[in-house]
């Protein structure tokens, strides 16, 4: 909740008890031009997926998150860390971790049609037989493309699970030892800070919007000089279409040619068609038929 009154212009409760916050708190944090929408959540206590302490309201809005920031206070060691990581394991939703390339598809007939493009170490045909018998499936075609875990191919067959990036934050650095800063700092997805002191928090704003694959792309008339005032704001690897449709719906329809000035060409400025992909502070000028 301190986190969230420093960031933003909303002023979350923020006592110096747990769980202060009692509903989800909204605020918007201004950064390169994106309003990037931060949810406080209440805290989740153990066994909050079965309900406890309406937790399985607060882990609702985790799922449809781009990122979750998991605030830890460094002064309690890893309890913390493991306790929430379960929870949110438990209701399906896997953090930092990319979908098991998995092909799966149930049939009407036929039995079971198993393969494997590499060699797996941990699941076998018979183990795969009998998790899909588990979930009365009998006909299916499966075909393993990496070497995945039992659990990551039960993941495939219910199929509801949701993989998001996250973001390990560690406050209240400035009541514990270098040494122990250090180790934390080094923790992969881990970043540290200090809202009491306000430390660390423009580094925390640099690694959030990496995670969130965000880029500004700035759009030009003809004639007149580039608009930077106000961005228009895609996910990285949008093409030229998707700035399209994001201007205007039936501009792809009337669409000529683009003429873009930027990282991604190489030159400026140069012409390119809709499936161009831009990059981070490109600038775009669309000619239209």
């Amino acid at each position: 909740s301190t986190f969230l009154s420093l960031m933003t212009s909303t002023e979350s409760e923020a006592a110096s008890y747990e769980f202060t916050t009692l509903t989800c708190i909204p605020g918007v944090i201004e950064y390169k031009g994106a309003n990037i929408q931060l949810l406080d959540l209440p805290g989740i206590i153990e066994g909050a997926a079965q309900g406890k302490g309406r937790g399985r309201q607060v882990i609702a809005v985790a799922r449809t998150a781009d990122v979750v920031i998991m605030m830890l206070d460094a002064t309690k060691g890893d309890v913390q860390r493991e306790l929430l990581e379960k929870e949110l394991e438990s209701v399906g939703i896997r953090l930092n971790r990319t979908k098991p390339n998995i092909y799966f598809k149930p049939k009407k007939g036929g039995g079971l049609s198993y393969n494997s493009t590499v060699p797996l170490t941990q699941c076998s045909e018979k183990l795969v037989q009998l998790i899909l018998h588990e979930y009365k499936i009998f006909n299916a075609e499966v075909l393993f493309r990496e070497d995945c875990t039992p659990d990551e191919f039960i993941d495939v067959i219910v199929g509801n699970r949701v993989y998001m990036p996250c973001l390990y934050v560690y406050n209240k650095v400035d009541q514990i030892s270098m040494e122990e800063v250090d180790r934390l700092a080094r923790r992969p997805h881990s970043v540290v800070i200090s809202c009491g002191m306000k430390l660390n928090l423009d580094y925390l704003l640099e690694t959030l919007w990496e995670y969130l694959a965000l880029i500004c792309i700035y759009t030009k008339k003809r004639g007149e000089r580039p608009d930077f005032n106000d961005a228009i704001i895609m996910r990285r690897g949008a093409s030229v279409e998707h700035v399209c449709h994001r201007i205007h719906r039936t501009l792809a329809s009337q669409f000529k040619y683009a003429l873009v000035w930027g990282t991604s060409t190489k030159y400026s400025p140069q012409r390119v068609g809709l499936t161009h992909i831009m990059e981070h502070e490109d600038v775009i000028q669309i000619v239209k038929k």
